[in-house]
């Protein structure tokens, strides 16, 4: 017996990729939830354009946010994918050959390969950075986390690995990736500054440190050259930055006492 999909994507300020995302669940998807955080763009006449179901809501964390896509799904399986990513034409097929078929499991996981400025990174962690993307909604769910959020669901069920990739569009440039890199920041400072213990001064030095050395010498990212190498100090500033804001965050709520 066939099952039935609904993919779930949230946007905001997404024109440049959107399109290419949606065309790619082309006999895939049996519905498009789109969740858009008030885009000033074109995203929101795209998605209309290719008869998504679109609701706005402000984004208030990407863990409710994407848990709150789940709740508009007319169908019990979920395929979650990202404004800036695409399903590989193998990994499409192989979701229409399973649809057919019919799902034998409650939670599948797929790699994922990411690309820095059209450039595929096969290091710096970042693949094949399997990613839980397509689960049946009664048995699995997304946690509540502001950043970093993730498919969680009981013990006993194991997430069948599904072969091909997502792809995933990073970024264009450089810039753009710093940015996102520095909102992402902003967002684990939150919750760091929420967690108990202090943070000391050395701290953000020392964990960037760790995380540049991390990305570039024991993920290989040398590897990849001077991608892996850009993406090394991103990583540097993105951690050191995130607790450094965090201890900001945690001597004002001080104050504030």
């Amino acid at each position: 017996m066939s099952s039935k999909i609904t993919a779930t994507i949230i946007t905001y300020n997404e024109e440049a990729h959107i399109g290419a995302c949606i065309d790619s669940l082309a006999g895939v998807a049996d519905e498009i939830v789109v969740i858009d955080s008030f885009s000033t763009d074109a995203t929101v006449e795209i998605c209309r354009s290719r008869g998504c179901k679109i609701t706005q809501r402000e984004l208030n964390g990407y863990g409710a946010q994407r848990q709150y896509a789940t709740s508009m799904a007319s169908h019990p399986y979920i395929l979650s994918i990202d404004a800036d990513e695409e399903l590989s034409p193998s990994l499409a097929r192989r979701l229409m050959e399973m649809k057919e078929r019919g799902f034998n499991h409650r939670v599948y996981s797929f790699t994922r390969l990411n690309f820095f400025c059209g450039k595929p990174i096969r290091h710096c962690g970042w693949y094949p950075d399997r990613q839980i993307r397509l689960f049946d909604k009664r048995y699995a769910n997304w946690n509540l986390r502001d950043v970093a959020e993730s498919v969680i669901f009981r013990d006993s069920v194991r997430p069948q690995p599904v072969d091909g990739d997502i792809l995933h569009y990073r970024c264009s440039t450089p810039e753009e990736y710093s940015g996102t890199m520095t909102h992402q920041a902003e967002l684990r400072a939150r919750v760091l500054a929420a967690a108990d213990g202090s943070i000391s001064p050395l701290t953000p030095i020392l964990k960037g440190v760790g995380a540049w050395w991390t990305t570039l010498i024991t993920r290989g990212g040398w590897l990849d050259g001077k991608e892996g190498r850009l993406i090394a100090r991103e990583e540097y500033r993105r951690t050191s930055r995130a607790y450094s804001r965090a201890r900001q965050l945690s001597a004002d709520a001080k104050d504030e006492a």
